[in-house]
């Protein structure tokens, strides 16, 4: 089954990562397109947190190709978490990840495209999963498995372990890595 992924820039996002996550989606997924970008609702700010609602952000994505995954370079959170790398409907048909805490220099380091590359992939990965149906990982290796800090992000890998492939398989979902 070939899957139509899009991708849907929220807001200013650089162009050359939204390029990245094109071609390897495209290549593990089937098909892969970058939408025009659209506005950040600007009911998801919260002035007091200084912080995007991510939920908030996720429900304005366009119901438009078999998995929509926004991306934002703006800080967002969910629920009562202090902040989130992204958010997924489980099952339905919209991700949504932020670049912004996958920066290097958001963590005071040197700014590096390459880093910020592997780590949006992994996100990206992560939260097309849950809309694919998987649900976090106990592999620390696994992209399912579950990110606290960017330090979770930096050592695991950017696949599925055989165990969430074979999850998708028995779904009929079969892809590329």
């Amino acid at each position: 089954m070939i899957m139509r992924i899009c991708i849907q820039p929220v807001g200013d996002v650089d162009i050359e990562i939204l390029n990245f996550l094109k071609k390897k989606l495209q290549d593990i997924f089937g098909i892969c397109e970058i939408l025009p970008k659209i506005d950040i609702p600007i009911y998801a700010y919260d002035s007091i947190r200084q912080q995007f609602n991510s939920t908030l952000i996720l429900k304005s994505l366009p119901n438009v190709c078999d998995v929509i995954l926004g991306v934002v370079d703006v800080d967002i959170y969910a629920d009562n978490l202090n902040f989130v790398f992204g958010e997924a409907e489980l099952f339905g048909r919209r991700a949504l990840i932020s670049l912004t805490r996958l920066r290097p220099e958001f963590y005071g380091l040197p700014p590096n495209k390459d880093i910020l590359k592997i780590r949006a992939l992994k996100e990206a990965m992560h939260e097309i999963g849950h809309v694919l149906g998987l649900m976090h990982c106990e592999n620390r290796e696994c992209v399912m498995s579950f990110s606290n800090s960017i330090i979770d992000v930096d050592l695991k890998d950017w696949k599925y372990c055989e165990k969430c492939l074979k999850k998708l398989r028995d779904r009929g979902i079969y892809i590329s890595i």
